[in-house]
């Protein structure tokens, strides 16, 4: 039995760039508006946050966002947000602080989904090993070295695993080395699989579109991912939530805490 009470989507900020980020080989030249989303999952057991979001730090001041973003090489689109949209300005409007989190699961250490670990720096960190390898490698542009060179407390995964009833970490590489998603079985109702980047967008699952940006040019990996999770919701009867995908999370958006 499940020990899930509820779940809280959380928008971190918002980020524009070009489709083609989110759909391999399609929408070049068409931008769209993204979420950064994490999310809250509180069971008898503890408290999980799925995600982080960026570093604010890196983005309000001109110095460091000119360091992280404003690149010759690899410049990235800045994303919009807020010092409230901090993970500790969430979580205090919840009642709640840093050290009410007991668990930070990071499905991968891109900039906007392990940024802001400077925030729960007193959590265990769970992080796949193939993951934590490849960013340290620097396996492509969206890892910045800083966002998880802290003394942080790792609890190094290698294989799928339940952090708690009703909570499982799930494989899903390709999109990066070691990609983990989480299904999460609600008290009520369907339970959730959190794609997190293995699925941008809707149209990654429903028409089997890789992400734009693969490791080692992995396509095929990330397809077999995208599928795997298609299979795990039709077994389940879960429904797949997208993580950048601005429709479904005005979908989401309304709900105080999901727990039915």
């Amino acid at each position: 039995m499940t020990q899930v009470l509820r779940m809280w989507p959380l928008l971190t900020a918002m980020h524009r760039y070009d489709k083609s980020v989110s759909t391999r080989n399609r929408g070049v030249g068409v931008e769209i508006e993204a979420p950064i989303l994490a999310y809250l999952i509180e069971t008898r057991n503890g408290r999980i946050l799925y995600d982080v979001g960026c570093d604010y730090n890196k983005i309000a001041n001109p110095e460091l966002r000119a360091r992280y973003y404003e690149t010759d090489d690899a410049p990235l689109p800045v994303p919009q947000m807020s010092e409230e949209q901090r993970i500790p300005g969430h979580l205090a409007r919840l009642g709640l602080q840093p050290a009410d989190v007991d668990v930070v699961v990071v499905g991968h250490l891109h900039f906007d989904h392990a940024g802001g670990l400077c925030d729960v720096c007193g959590c265990d960190i769970h992080v796949h090993a193939d993951e934590l390898a490849a960013a340290r490698e620097q396996a492509d542009h969206g890892y910045f070295q800083a966002d998880f060179a802290g003394d942080y407390r790792w609890r190094i995964q290698r294989e799928e695993y339940d952090l708690a009833p009703g909570v499982r970490a799930i494989n899903t590489p390709g999109h990066t080395a070691g990609h983990m998603s989480l299904w999460i079985e609600l008290p009520q109702g369907r339970p959730v699989i959190l794609a997190g980047d293995a699925a941008d967008l809707t149209e990654n699952l429903d028409e089997e579109i890789a992400p734009g940006l693969c490791w080692m040019e992995r396509e095929d990996l990330a397809l077999e991912s995208i599928r795997k999770l298609k299979t795990l919701a039709r077994e389940t009867g879960a429904a797949v939530w997208p993580n950048h995908d601005i429709a479904f999370w005005h979908s989401v958006a309304g709900a105080s805490a999901w727990h039915c």
